[in-house]
């Protein structure tokens, strides 16, 4: 019998109902996926996907604490179940205590959709869509560059039940954009990305005329030492160095003095002014075109998680209000160690400052009192140091020379080494906030709306070459 021919409710009832361990979380996962991919102004492929898993949690009261056990599978029927499930009491069995134990998030409610069919994406999804790529196909053409990319569509529908009564649904669809247009000679390249939730927002023809832009721009080549610049940083590169700086923000880590957020003397810097603009960094479920999951859903314990808190509503946090550190993230143990408030991860990200000006409005501000940079998208970004959240990485697809309010050529790209946090406390400008695609955690993190940002001296600290 196909897994999918057993509800995923049920999987969840059958799973609750097998367990002997003192509590459950059962967490099952319909996924489906439909994906198109060009190269060369042409389609090359598309498909569409569909699959399940089911992640158990055990939990195990002992003398010396509760111990939790966690397993998932994929594909699993109702003959998977009770393997699955001895597997993860037999996990909580060899486990030790959990540090992070708490009693499961009690209260009878189930959700009216509970017990409905998963939400399902298909092909259906880019009838409108392709269409309108078809015509950036054949401009493209018509005027000498090549489009290649892929637009990428996933709806996740998870089923949350506990012993404790729970019954949560949450239906969570993502959809991705790229796009990179190249000379044909290949010496030229731009980047644009968008994220949507269904792709009736998203007109590749636009995308193609904005990289058409950017392509003449780098018809004039100059070359630039490393150095510090005055730097328009766009809203996907603001999102990449932003979502880092949110997975970075546990409360825990920060009380035991090991990242940004930590107090000189102890404790953490929740109070303290970060930026001298009105700038406001906040999750919210419920904002508009960013929804996403209203409550705790996960599969693994970590400082800013934990499998004891699923079902645990989240409210919108401001993490950053009018410039000053309002919260980091807490599970309810960690907040309990902190003596901070519950605030849990939430899966989008939303900056603003009030700016009302575009980025093209920025650029005509730019450069006139030397040379100033416009950045596309940042890439290859790693950690260099946990204590000031001291990142690197590399410029991509575009690095512009603005003079005098106009954008005068390409220049060559760099290595930057930058502290996020350092940014928000020297940027001097934030332009309108505004949806956005990050380009380096586009994979993992996808709902954010973000401001270009103005920063008068960011660091670049070396010439890259072959980018």
């Amino acid at each position: 019998m196909s897994p999918r021919q057993h509800k995923p409710h049920e999987i969840v009832e059958r799973a609750l109902e097998l367990s002997r361990a003192d509590g459950c979380v059962v967490i099952a996962g319909e996924r489906s996926t439909a994906n198109l991919r060009w190269a060369g102004n042409a389609l090359t492929t598309n498909g569409v996907t569909r699959g399940r898993d089911v992640t158990v949690v055990a939990t195990i009261d002992g003398a010396r604490g509760t111990a939790s056990g966690v397993v998932s599978r994929s594909a699993v029927t109702a003959a998977d179940l009770e393997p699955l499930v001895r597997a993860a009491e037999a996990a909580a069995r060899e486990a030790g205590p959990a540090e992070d134990a708490q009693p499961l998030v009690a209260g009878v409610q189930e959700a009216p959709e509970f017990t409905g069919a998963p939400a399902e994406t298909s092909s259906a999804v880019f009838d409108g869509f392709a269409p309108a790529l078809g015509e950036a196909f054949a401009r493209a053409r018509a005027e000498g560059r090549e489009l290649y990319g892929f637009a990428h569509h996933e709806v996740v529908s998870s089923y949350l039940g506990t012993s404790t009564g729970l019954r949560l649904r949450h239906d969570q669809p993502t959809g991705t954009l790229e796009l990179n247009a190249k000379s044909p000679d290949r010496t030229r390249s731009a980047w644009a990305g968008r994220a949507t939730r269904d792709f009736t927002d998203v007109d590749p023809r636009a995308l193609d005329a904005e990289l058409a832009e950017r392509l003449a721009w780098a018809g004039r080549r100059v070359e630039l030492p490393a150095g510090r610049y005055e730097t328009l940083l766009p809203p996907s590169a603001v999102a990449d160095l932003l979502v880092y700086q949110q997975w970075s923000a546990a409360a825990r880590d920060a009380a035991e003095g090991r990242t940004v957020f930590s107090k000189a003397g102890g404790g953490t810097r929740v109070g303290e002014k970060l930026s001298g603009l009105p700038l406001t960094l906040r999750s919210d479920p419920y904002a508009p075109g960013l929804e996403c999951a209203p409550f705790v859903l996960t599969g693994s314990s970590g400082d800013d998680a934990s499998v004891f808190d699923n079902g645990l509503p989240i409210a919108a946090t401001d993490w950053i209000r009018d410039g000053v550190l309002e919260h980091l993230l807490t599970t309810r143990h960690s907040a309990e160690l902190t003596g901070l408030p519950v605030t849990p991860y939430t899966d989008n990200l939303i900056l603003d400052a009030g700016g009302t000006r575009s980025l093209t409005e920025m650029v005509a501000a730019s450069g006139h009192d030397g040379p100033a940079l416009l950045l596309t998208c940042l890439w290859y970004i790693r950690e260099v140091d946990p204590a000031s959240l001291l990142l690197t990485g590399l410029t991509r697809d575009g690095v512009y020379l603005v003079e005098k309010g106009e954008v005068v050529g390409e220049v060559n790209n760099f290595r930057f080494n930058e502290s996020p946090v350092g940014l928000l406390s020297r940027a001097t400008e934030a332009g309108r906030t505004e949806p956005t695609l990050p380009r380096e955690w586009g994979d993992y993190f996808t709902r954010a709306a973000m401001p270009a940002l103005r920063i008068p001296d960011f660091n670049m600290s070396s010439v890259s070459r072959g980018v």
